[in-house]
């Protein structure tokens, strides 16, 4: 006889010898596969989350079977598990116990790791899963389940510049307004911020309360509990500790808001004022005399001949200077489009310099028609803020200028009117640009990480723009505004609506050492008289 097959038989017949011995020779012989296959299939296809497959290994119909483990996610927040197959014993004919641990992932609070164990058994010539809930959890007996408990640590701070909270309700409306309040949390909330919240738990609501939610709340120390047991009191499987929120502190000045305060108090139409500071983009003061929409960071107005010194900066990129003589006409008809100046002045020639300060329509309308075709204007207002995401911290609407779409278009985008449309925060940010001569993403929170990058303005342009905005106060349409000294600026005067004759908002907006402002009138009239005067009255308080 072949050695090899000798070996087979005495192989096999110790098997038999063996199997007889134990009283298991049945099961040996004539039972399909092994108690661990079957353990390794079914903790295989539970980590999958592949029900209809693990139910294929049951020796019976379980009732319950499906919803003891869907109903982890609901409970607990599991999303996703990984289970690693230990030993498996016997346990006795046709029986063995098949040992797993499970580490399910925990939405919001990471993972949770526990060992339980498979009964098995031989039916029908096959190892099976004797299932019971105990197979999920071994403290599970069909009428208990998992639960979560929180401790949520003492809410964080959101502070000013300073440090001093200004999430209280003493601090003014405009304040409350970025801030945001405290709400107690809806089914919507929870499905939102995870499995660690529950319904009435305390959740920020509007500004940086919401923006920050997380951050301020912090995370709670959270019991992973088994409940629901008739007669039994909950009992504590697991303790996953939290920590404590973390303060957010804004770029308020106490001051500069104070100021802003005083600036806007008594005007009897809707005014808003921001000031920033040009060296960082820091959002100093955030101010609306009136209550409800955030006029300040979410109004969207034509920003009138503010935007002309978006259009001077295009212009003296293409080689036009400050003392270059231009001319003022009464009037002037771009592309079909009649165009006047306010108060229907004209000046005749005069330098670029005295037009900006004059505030010329008509000069400005045709030598953009000249110079800023192909894009040139929306170009330069990209760079200095305009179409650009903002990410201060809260919402904020950004600045918008369409692509022109005729000569005419680009006339009137020209000294801002047309579709562009901007909010106090976005001309703020024009100009703290000329006072530092680069461009910066606004932010109300230090450190928050920006969707724009910062611009430097090319060559001599900010320091040409700065002479020019500085003669707007000494000599143009803010000569008797009452500006202090050292003050710089635009005004603005923007029509809107409809009809024969039209309203119009009243801006100005400027720089004062390493402040920079937005402030806006709605349907105030002329920026030189309305607006300036505004802004004086906060630079004489911040003084």
């Amino acid at each position: 006889m072949p050695r090899g097959r000798t070996i087979v038989i005495i192989s096999i017949s110790a098997v038999l010898v063996a199997g007889a011995a134990a009283g298991g020779a049945y099961y040996v012989l004539h039972t399909r596969g092994s108690a661990g296959e079957t353990a390794a299939h079914f903790t295989t296809a539970w980590a999958k989350g592949d029900l209809p497959a693990m139910r294929a290994d049951l020796a019976a119909p379980a009732p319950g079977f499906d919803t003891a483990y869907t109903r982890l996610a609901k409970d607990i927040g599991a999303q996703r598990t990984a289970v690693r197959l230990g030993a498996v014993t016997p346990a006795g004919d046709g029986r063995a116990k098949a040992a797993y641990t499970a580490t399910l992932t925990l939405k919001d609070l990471g993972d949770w790791t526990y060992t339980g164990s498979l009964d098995l058994v031989v039916k029908d010539r096959h190892w099976k899963v004797a299932w019971t809930p105990r197979a999920v959890h071994p403290a599970l007996d069909g009428q208990a389940h998992l639960a979560l408990k929180t401790r949520w640590p003492g809410r964080a701070a959101v502070q000013d510049s300073t440090g001093a909270r200004i999430d209280h309700g003493d601090v003014g409306g405009s304040v409350q307004q970025l801030v945001g309040y405290l709400d107690k949390a809806t089914a919507k909330d929870v499905t939102r911020l995870g499995s660690a919240y529950k319904r009435g738990d305390a959740v920020g609501r509007g500004g940086l309360q919401e923006a920050f939610q997380e951050k301020l709340a912090g995370v709670p120390t959270t019991e992973i509990q088994v409940t629901g047991a008739a007669g039994k009191a909950a009992t504590t499987v697991k303790t996953i500790e939290g920590s404590p929120g973390t303060d957010v502190r804004t770029s308020l000045d106490p001051r500069a808001q104070a100021a802003a305060v005083i600036a806007v108090d008594g005007v009897d139409k809707p005014t808003s004022l921001v000031a920033i500071r040009p060296s960082s983009g820091e959002i100093l003061a955030v101010v609306n005399n009136r209550g409800g929409f955030n006029r300040a960071l979410d109004g969207r107005y034509p920003p009138g001949s503010t935007f002309k010194t978006i259009t001077a900066a295009a212009l003296l990129a293409e080689g036009l200077t400050p003392g270059q003589r231009v001319t003022c006409p009464k009037t002037v008809n771009i592309g079909g489009l009649p165009i006047r100046n306010s108060e229907h002045e004209s000046f005749g020639s005069l330098s670029f310099l005295d037009s900006y300060a004059h505030s010329c329509n008509t000069t400005f309308a045709p030598l953009a028609a000249q110079h800023l075709g192909d894009g040139k204007l929306e170009e330069f207002a990209g760079k200095l803020g305009f179409n650009q995401p903002l990410g201060i911290g809260v919402p904020a609407q950004r600045g918008s200028m369409p692509k022109h779409t005729s000569e005419a278009d680009l006339a009137a985008e020209s000294f801002g009117q047309g579709r562009i449309t901007a909010s106090p925060l976005v001309m703020a940010t024009v100009a703290a640009a000329v006072a530092d001569g680069t461009w910066r993403p606004p932010t109300l929170v230090p450190g928050l990480k920006q969707k724009t990058e910062p611009w430097a303005l090319p060559g001599d342009i900010a320091r040409d723009l700065r002479t020019m905005m500085a003669a707007v106060v000494t000599k143009g349409t803010a000569k008797s505004a009452g500006l202090p000294a050292g003050t710089a600026g635009k005004t603005g005067t923007a029509e809107y609506g409809t009809g024969p004759k039209l309203d119009s908002h009243a801006w100005f907006i400027g720089y004062r050492g390493d402040v920079a402002f937005a402030v806006i009138v709605e349907g105030g009239g002329g920026g030189g008289k309305v607006a300036a005067p505004i802004a004086a009255r906060f630079l004489r308080a911040l003084s």
